[in-house]
């Protein structure tokens, strides 16, 4: 993944907010994801209740459609599971997701073509200070404040089914 900025974006991003959720009772669980493109949230549930909610979530650089193809910075859409945490990432913190499943491996294959992959669910760049980055920036990921990511890789375990819906 990378990240290129023009320099007067860095001053025009310090000027926001950083989003902040409350904290959670300790021990609280997610047991599945729900990522709506469309919407822009990230929910995580625990049986049928929702646990937590995320707003204003950044996609790849081409937020609509499915990702089918090794740069073409969309977010995939459909059901993957966390298939595990980089501490040491880039970007302050990441979940990666179990992008490419066989049918995107399929359909990029049969179109002569890489599905792609290294899909996270992460943080701002660790390069980076300040507010989060106000727009689309990602090659495909999904991005999150830094509080939002540390409180998500905290509640979701390794092996959590995620669906991104478009």
């Amino acid at each position: 993944m990378r990240v290129a900025l023009p320099f007067g974006f860095f001053l025009l991003a310090a000027c926001g907010a950083a989003n902040s959720q409350p904290p959670l009772p300790a021990g609280t669980r997610a047991d599945r994801l729900l990522v709506d493109k469309s919407e822009r949230v990230l929910i995580a549930y625990a049986g049928n209740r929702e646990i937590v909610r995320y707003t204003d979530i950044r996609l790849g650089d081409a937020p609509a459609g499915h990702k089918q193809f090794e740069g073409d910075e969309r977010t995939p859409e459909g059901r993957y599971r966390i298939s595990g945490r980089n501490s040491k990432s880039a970007y302050h913190l990441s979940l990666r997701i179990s992008y490419p499943n066989a049918a995107d491996r399929g359909y990029a294959r049969a179109h002569g073509r890489s599905p792609g992959g290294d899909i996270f669910i992460h943080g701002q760049p660790n390069v980076r200070s300040g507010p989060p980055i106000a727009r689309d920036w990602t090659d495909g990921c999904i991005a999150l404040s830094n509080a939002e990511i540390k409180q998500l890789w905290d509640i979701a375990p390794d092996g959590i089914p995620i669906t991104i819906r478009p």
